[in-house]
This record gives C-alpha cells, sequence and structure tokens, in this order.
C-alpha cells in the first residue's frame, strides 16, 4: 500500500515538473519574442528617423543653394513637394525684370536732385512762343534718344517732298540686327509711304522707319546724312544720327537739341496728326489689315490737349518722352529723357503740368543739373 502511494506520488511530481519546464519554456519564448519586436521597433524608428533627417537635411541644402545663387523660392509645410508647389517655386523664382543701367546711369545723372522729384535724369520745359526756359534738368547733356529720332526721320521725309501715296515694300534689309526686336510688318509687306509714316510717329514701328529711310535717294546713307546736315541746320550741335529708326544707342541728343527739333517738327500739320493719333488701321496689298495704336497714352486723355508727341526706348536711353501741349492756355514744350518705369515719363509730364497750373511761371524758372 505504501509503495502504492510513493509510486503516485512520484508519478505526480513528474507531471507537475514537465508543467512547470512547459511553462518556462514558453516564458522564456515569449520574453525572447518580446525582445524581437522592441529591437525591431527600435530599429524602424531609427530608420525613420534617418531617413526623415536625411530628408530635411536636403531641402535645407538646397534652400542653402538657392540662397548662395541669389535665387528666391517657396517651401511648403513638408519636405516634398507637388508638382504644383514647384511651378508656384518657380513663379516666385521669376522677379520682376529690372531695367538695366542707361548711359545716363553711368554717367551719374541719376544722382541729381531737382524740387519736382522727375524720375528722368533730364528734362526741359520751355514757353513754345518765347522760347523761354521754365525748368531745366541736365539739358545740355547729349544722350541716347531711341525711337524720339523717328521724328527726325520724319522732318527729312517732309522736306524731300516725297510722294506719300507710293507703295514701299518691307524687304529683309529692314530687319533689325541691331537688338533683334519683333515687328508685325513682315518681309514682302507693301504699304504706301504715308502708313509707314503715320505708324512710325504713332506705335513707333521700326520697320516703317527703315523703309522710309532705305527709300530715299541715295538710300539710308543719304538719308542719315540728311538727318545730320538737318540738326546741324536747325543748331542741334549736341545731336548725332546714324540710322532711321533710333535702335542704336548712337542716335544721341540734348534736351535743349531737341526741344528745336520738336518745333520745327511742329511745322508740318502732317506730322502733328500722326503723331497724336491714338489708333490707325493699315491694309497691306493682299494680307490681313493690321491695328495699330500710340505709344503714348496721354494722347487719349481729355485732360490733356498735345499737338505732337513722340516717344522712345532702348535700355541705353531709358525712357523719353519729347511733346507740345497747351497748359493754362500757354503752349509749352516739354522734353523728358532717361526715366526708368513704363509710366515715369509720363508722370514727369503730370507733375511738370501740375506745376504749371500751381505756380503759373512767368520770369521764375528752374534751372537744375550740371
Amino acid at each position: 500500500m505504501i509503495a502504492r502511494l510513493c509510486s503516485a506520488a512520484v508519478k505526480s511530481l513528474s507531471q507537475v515538473s514537465r508543467f512547470f519546464s512547459f511553462g518556462f519554456i514558453s516564458l522564456l519564448s515569449f520574453s525572447f519574442l518580446l525582445l524581437a519586436n522592441f529591437n525591431l521597433a527600435q530599429a524602424a524608428s531609427h530608420h525613420h528617423k534617418k531617413n526623415h533627417h536625411t530628408s530635411v537635411n536636403s531641402v535645407n541644402k538646397h534652400v542653402q543653394n538657392l540662397h548662395k545663387s541669389g535665387k528666391k523660392t517657396h517651401l511648403s509645410a513638408h519636405a516634398t513637394h507637388s508638382k504644383k508647389s514647384k511651378r508656384v517655386a518657380h513663379a516666385h523664382q521669376l522677379a520682376a525684370p529690372v531695367e538695366r543701367a542707361s548711359v545716363g546711369d553711368l554717367s551719374g545723372l541719376k544722382h541729381t536732385q531737382d524740387p519736382l522729384a522727375l524720375a528722368s535724369n533730364a528734362a526741359l520745359v520751355l514757353d513754345q512762343e518765347s522760347s523761354k526756359v521754365l525748368f531745366e534738368k541736365n539739358a545740355q547733356v547729349s544722350l541716347p534718344i531711341a525711337s524720339i529720332t523717328k521724328l527726325m526721320t520724319s522732318l527729312v521725309v517732309m522736306e524731300a517732298k516725297q510722294n506719300l501715296d507710293e507703295v514701299i515694300e518691307v524687304t529683309s534689309d529692314d530687319l533689325d540686327k541691331e537688338k533683334g526686336t519683333s515687328s508685325r510688318l513682315q518681309v514682302g509687306t507693301k504699304l504706301s509711304r504715308a502708313d509707314l509714316l503715320h505708324i512710325a510717329l504713332m506705335s513707333s514701328e521700326n520697320r516703317a522707319a527703315s523703309a522710309l529711310g532705305r527709300n530715299y535717294p541715295g538710300g539710308l546713307p543719304a538719308f542719315v546724312n540728311a538727318m545730320n546736315a538737318k540738326a546741324q541746320q536747325l543748331g542741334m550741335l549736341d545731336t548725332t544720327y546714324v540710322d532711321s529708326s533710333g535702335l542704336s544707342s548712337k542716335n544721341v541728343a540734348s534736351a535743349r537739341d531737341l526741344a528745336k527739333l520738336l518745333n520745327a517738327a511742329y511745322q508740318f500739320p502732317l506730322i502733328r496728326e500722326y503723331s497724336t493719333d491714338s489708333k490707325y488701321v493699315v491694309s497691306p496689298s493682299g494680307k490681313r489689315s493690321l491695328e495699330y495704336g500710340t505709344t503714348n497714352k496721354l494722347v487719349a486723355n481729355a485732360d490733356w490737349n498735345i499737338g505732337i508727341q513722340k516717344t522712345g526706348y532702348i535700355a541705353e536711353a531709358g525712357r523719353c518722352l519729347v511733346m507740345q501741349a497747351i497748359i493754362e492756355g500757354r503752349a509749352v514744350v516739354m522734353v523728358f529723357l532717361d526715366s526708368k518705369g513704363k509710366y515715369s515719363r509720363l508722370a514727369d509730364a503730370g507733375r511738370i503740368k501740375k506745376w504749371l497750373q500751381a505756380v503759373r511761371p512767368s520770369t521764375v524758372s528752374q534751372h537744375i543739373g550740371i
């Protein structure tokens, strides 16, 4: 009996031992599993942090490179950008165009102060009837005049009494080889001399001005000689012309000289009419009609009474404007050379007009400059 009890006890102990052994092994296996999962989680976290750190560093390095290169960009809240945000960033990099320094700027004229705070580096305002100077700023300095040149072009054409009805063809010789500007007058376009003169004065059409000069007795060289001869005749001693369009920066004159040119051109009603027209349609032979508009918005402004005008622009010359207007019952000649900003020359004209209306100068004049 005792032997059987002992045997049963041993058997029970053996079962308990096997149970605890299995439990210990299971617990040990579960511990190893937890440890493995923990290590995997740490590895994944480290990998994520490393990738995020790399991504941020990459963006920062890109921004630093952009700053070094002087570029600007727009960064979103995320390290990565969609195609749309990249387009936005690219758009932000495209800053507004800045006009190059002109000849006047490089000569130091931009430092000249005047009481009206004109944007133009050179200016002249005078009474047309008496020729009395009312306002003057660097008016004796010879500067590039751009398409103001076309005023002399029109004067030479008119004084030569060339047939205005004669049809002239635009050729490859009229293409702009100086600055590569475009034109709606294609090679082969045929227009009357009058139409070419009209759009050259009103819209500053370069190929029209070139064709006018080329179709002069002796060609363009003879035409340019006639321009310079006329300048000398008018006493424009600071003036030189090298083409009929004004695309070359070698076309130069002072504000004083241009006042003389404006008065001479004013004597021709057709030049006054064409230069102050606001819109005009030409119908080239065998081609569709072309509508042109003025380069001077003041001619269509009811607050202005303009008798003759011409604008001009190339980088070397800045924004230029010459015109005659009636202000407070007086005919006034205004010349503005080398201003910056698309509408700055028109704003300068407005400043002069307000000044004349306010002070009505009769004996007082302003002389500023070197």
